[in-house]
């Protein structure tokens, strides 16, 4: 899934190639994606792009009185194209395609059977309830380490990787990231979120060290090359089984039903693994 960082660069890269130039029309192929019906699809056509902005893991895109948003979700994701394809019978794949006056323009995939993918087209973001219910953003100056002590404090006995993913609580930080954070705060993924000054302190400049580093590497990357990116910076995230780059242990897991999490014991968890509950269920000790 895009994070923060990534949807902070497809912004960026969107607004240098969008900015100023005059959309033709939204064409949605998985009709399921689309979240509104007024204003209609149509209202797009002839509206120039003001900008490419987000929110959390939102992208917006800017017509003036009019706004595209669009949320990728666990599987989404945007190419440009400088001739858009015609779309064909049988590409799943493609959920909506945003052309401009030329041709050329946006093709918005996912992959997969579980289709998550949302685009709302709204005269307002704040419309969009998941918008208007964002927590802060991370590296916004004004989320100071108080407020962030707050926000841990409000959660109380919740475990810490939830609360950095919850996105009324802090917006952009999704599954990676929080991984990322945790290892680099040395601290297990399901310690409790109400914890000491120090920790706080610890955790909050692990968060903003993690997210400045991952959009200083993103910033000016082309769409196709941010998710290679994204995953070559990892020090624990997607890597089970691999060395952790800070003490040479053994990277591990922990499976849900639809999600993982990855963590190094030695730095994280005082050396003692965590149980990856999936195997737990089928009798198989780790």
């Amino acid at each position: 899934m895009p994070e923060m960082p990534e949807v902070h660069a497809l912004a960026s890269d969107l607004s240098l190639r969008l900015e100023g130039r005059v959309v033709t029309r939204l064409d949605v192929s998985a009709f399921s994606a689309l979240k509104t019906f007024d204003p209609p699809v149509t209202a797009v056509a002839g509206r120039e792009v003001q900008d490419v902005t987000h929110h959390g893991k939102h992208l917006d895109v800017d017509l003036g009185d009019l706004h595209v948003v669009i949320h990728l979700a666990k599987a989404g994701w945007i190419r440009w194209h400088d001739v858009l394809p015609v779309p064909r019978q049988g590409r799943g794949a493609l959920a909506a395609r945003l052309v401009l006056e030329d041709g050329s323009g946006l093709a918005i995939t996912e992959a997969g059977t579980k289709k998550s993918l949302s685009i709302h087209v709204v005269r307002d973001p704040m419309e969009i309830e998941r918008i208007a219910t964002l927590g802060p953003d991370p590296l916004d100056p004004s989320f100071t380490r108080q407020r962030f002590a707050e926000v841990l404090s409000a959660a109380g006995r919740a475990q810490i990787k939830g609360v950095l993913r919850d996105q009324a609580r802090i917006a952009g930080i999704g599954n990676a990231y929080s991984d990322e954070i945790l290892h680099a705060a040395k601290m297990s993924p399901f310690k409790p979120a109400a914890m000491s000054g120090d920790e706080v302190a610890r955790l909050f400049d692990a968060m903003r060290a993690v997210l400045e580093d991952a959009v200083r590497r993103s910033d000016g990357l082309a769409m196709a090359d941010l998710k290679g990116e994204k995953k070559s910076g990892m020090r624990v995230h997607g890597r089970t089984g691999e060395a952790c780059p800070v003490c040479g242990d053994t990277v591990r897991q922990v499976r849900f039903a639809d999600d993982s999490l990855q963590y190094c014991p030695t730095c994280q968890t005082g050396g003692k693994p965590l149980a990856d509950r999936a195997l737990s269920r089928l009798g198989i000790s780790v």
